[in-house]
């Protein structure tokens, strides 16, 4: 089976790239966007000098629980640069949700709990609410964080957005958010 249908197959449309979209950046973009595949697994993701996005991490349900996953999130620890991703809410009807975020957390991300992310799907014209996980291997705060992924988002997410889709996706100020209060309440709880 082809990677894209592999990806296809298994996140909800409005969390995916068109297939030209994906190609393009493969093609266009192999300085940064790359794809790790295996017959197991589909890894897509984004390595900038100073962190890493990962677009897609598929493992196959044949290959659950052997590792795999955790081999792959190594190889890319293994850089020593920030790591970020996006995942949907924890949906308790939805098994598989709740165990990426399990998965996750045993690898050491954290939930970047000042940061709001609302994206408009192409596909659906629906409004998703994504989460922000990230591992910061240098103790990178969540601004850096939340930089990262302003600059994921205009440079990978919206690139030829309007050419591929007939329309873009909405401006980087209306999808991204940071609530730096969260933060300070934070601060005063420890105080």
């Amino acid at each position: 089976m082809h990677w894209y249908e592999k990806l296809n197959q298994y996140f909800p449309i409005e969390e995916m790239k068109s297939k030209e979209h994906m190609e393009l950046l493969l093609e266009e973009r192999s300085d940064i966007y790359h794809k790790d595949e295996g017959p197991h697994h589909v890894l897509i993701y984004v390595e900038f000098d100073e962190f890493v996005f990962v677009d897609y991490l598929f493992v196959s349900k044949d290959a659950r629980g052997q590792g795999l996953g955790h081999q792959l999130i190594d190889k890319l620890k293994a850089k020593e640069k920030a790591i970020i991703l996006e995942v949907e809410p924890v949906n308790y009807e939805d098994t598989d949700s709740e165990k990426r975020l399990r998965f996750y957390a045993r690898e050491g991300f954290s939930h970047a709990s000042t940061i709001g992310y609302s994206r408009r799907s192409l596909a659906t014209n629906e409004v998703n609410d994504m989460e922000i996980l990230y591992w910061a291997p240098h103790d990178e705060t969540e601004e850096k964080i939340y930089e990262s992924m302003k600059k994921t988002y205009s440079l990978i997410h919206k690139y030829k957005d309007k050419e591929l889709y007939g329309e873009p996706f909405d401006p980087v100020q209306e999808v991204l958010s940071r609530d730096k209060t969260r933060d300070e309440d934070i601060l005063k709880e420890l105080i």
